[in-house]
């Protein structure tokens, strides 16, 4: 069948969006018509070149949609189900699986790298294979992705809000829930307030944070910021974040930094904002060229402070993706105030530019 998708060619390059063709379902694999897409920055990193991969890339990993129709021995949907897709397969049967971090499931290491999980391709343009980021493609009106990368919601979910518990919302109510399990009462810095480091304030919220500050360089940002739970706000081309902060809590520094940029200097930030004891998480990614930091070893002997990673929040989206729906339900978690402006498939690169000049928190492209 033919599909329009978007397409990366070449690092460095515009987004190409055409037609192409789709093959049919294989073995645990399922067709989606996708409803809803989200913007998210990870994309970009392939088109900057930060993230080398397989070219040509159909890109997209926050997708929400309808099954089409499901190839051999799936048994987790049926065609019409609606469903939201993780960009990070769970088999249920690896180690990392078993013991409750499905997010490292090990069929996801082989997600950014172009064919399907049995080593061939779905996508193709005349005689050339494009691969499938994170296995999704969900820039794509129609994609086939493995059955273990769904995940089944009830249909009273709009599926233009529940894409985003696809990826943004995971990743940062996670973070803080899952990965560095944030304590009531304590104290939390969140630098960058993009689509993932708002709900990282939301994240705080729900565990009972008593102090949220918010770092970022655009005002808009910082005021979606504080209508989501920050109780401070710091423009950072205004005022030193560590400074501040360490104003804030009487010069102890806070108990949790989030860094949800990735940039050699605001990681040093957030591992200079935290006080003794203190836990730094990064969650954003970084240039592949990065190999280095500006943080002194000294800082976390004497200090006793700890520094660490997150891939998906440390979900189990399986689980996680209809809880966080059930807290949206509840109004416990905000996600129609997240997507600042929709795109048709045709505006790819102009949702990317509005995202990178930091015009918007979650762009998200709908699909008629």
């Amino acid at each position: 069948m033919k599909t329009r998708t978007a397409v990366l060619y070449a690092a460095g390059e515009p987004i190409r969006v055409e037609e192409i063709e789709l093959d049919p379902p294989k073995e645990h694999e399922v067709l989606v018509r996708i409803v809803a897409a989200g913007i998210c920055h990870s994309d970009h990193h392939v088109v900057t070149g930060e993230m080398p991969t397989y070219l040509p890339m159909a890109l997209g990993h926050e997708g929400a949609g309808i099954i089409e129709a499901v190839g051999p021995q799936v048994m987790n949907c049926k065609p019409g189900d609606h469903v939201v897709l993780s960009f990070v397969p769970s088999c249920g049967k690896c180690r990392y699986c078993l013991s409750g971090h499905s997010n490292l499931c090990n069929k996801g290491s082989s997600s950014t790298l172009g064919p399907q999980l049995d080593g061939t391709f779905r996508m193709h343009s005349g005689e050339t294979n494009i691969g499938q980021f994170c296995l999704l493609s969900s820039f794509s009106e129609f994609t086939v992705v493995p059955d273990i990368s769904v995940v089944v919601v009830d249909k009273e979910y709009p599926l233009n809000r529940a894409v985003l518990a696809s990826c943004a919302v995971p990743t940062g109510v996670g973070a803080v829930i899952h990965r560095a399990k944030v304590t009531p009462g304590s104290t939390v810095m969140v630098i960058g307030c993009g689509g993932v480091g708002v709900n990282i304030i939301q994240g705080a919220k729900l565990a009972g944070a008593r102090m949220i500050i918010a770092v970022d360089i655009h005002d808009f940002k910082l005021e979606m910021a504080k209508e989501l739970g920050a109780t401070h706000v710091i423009n950072a081309r205004e005022q030193n974040p560590v400074r501040v902060a360490k104003g804030l809590t009487d010069g102890f520094g806070v108990d949790y930094a989030f860094e949800a940029i990735s940039t050699p200097e605001t990681i040093g930030q957030a591992a200079a904002a935290t006080g003794k004891n203190g836990i730094i998480v990064i969650v954003g990614l970084t240039d592949a060229k990065v190999t280095s930091m500006p943080i002194p070893p000294m800082l976390f002997v004497l200090s006793q402070k700890t520094i660490m990673g997150t891939i998906y929040g440390d979900s189990q989206p399986q689980k996680d993706i209809p809880a966080l729906l059930a807290l949206y339900k509840d109004g416990k978690l905000k996600l129609d105030e997240l997507v600042t402006r929709t795109y048709t498939l045709d505006q790819v690169n102009e949702a990317y530019n509005d995202t990178l000049q930091g015009r918007t928190i979650r762009g998200v492209i709908e699909f008629k």
